[in-house]
């Protein structure tokens, strides 16, 4: 009985490694799957929230940034999985690294950057890439 979910993995592994090796052979990227997600997918929320933590990583604002609004996700999957990804983003009263209760900030602090992401992931190990990241602010 054993035996049988191994049989089952090792085969589904084969299946990915040779489409994977026919997608490198032809060297261009051959679109498998492309589809619009909505942000509560598990994968797509969890690399929103890597995005978010990159960005205040690289951020020089003493502010942390916030995700407010989701404009798009897309889901492609290639030879690899990758999200694009366009969200509002806004300064808010916490100061780095505090992430608790931020509310966007008002007045002369206020802050909104609209950023477009485009994400390797492999999200069931963690694993995820910036590929090209394009941020502009109000």
């Amino acid at each position: 009985m054993m035996a049988e979910p191994w049989q089952a993995l090792r085969l589904l592994l084969a299946i990915l490694l040779t489409l994977m090796t026919l997608t490198y052979q032809a060297r261009k990227k051959t679109f498998l799957s492309v589809q619009e997600v909505t942000a509560i997918e598990n994968y797509a929320k969890d690399t929103l929230q890597w995005i978010t933590d990159q960005y205040n990583k690289e951020s020089d604002d003493k502010y942390h940034f916030r995700i407010f609004r989701v404009l798009k996700v897309e889901k492609r999957i290639t030879d690899h999985l990758e999200y694009r990804l366009n969200v509002e983003m806004q300064r808010t009263t916490c100061q780095k690294p505090e992430t608790t209760n931020c509310a966007p900030q008002e007045g002369e602090l206020h802050k909104q950057v609209n950023c477009f992401f485009s994400v390797f992931a492999i999200p069931w190990f963690e694993q995820y890439k910036i590929l090209n990241k394009t941020c502009s602010s109000d």
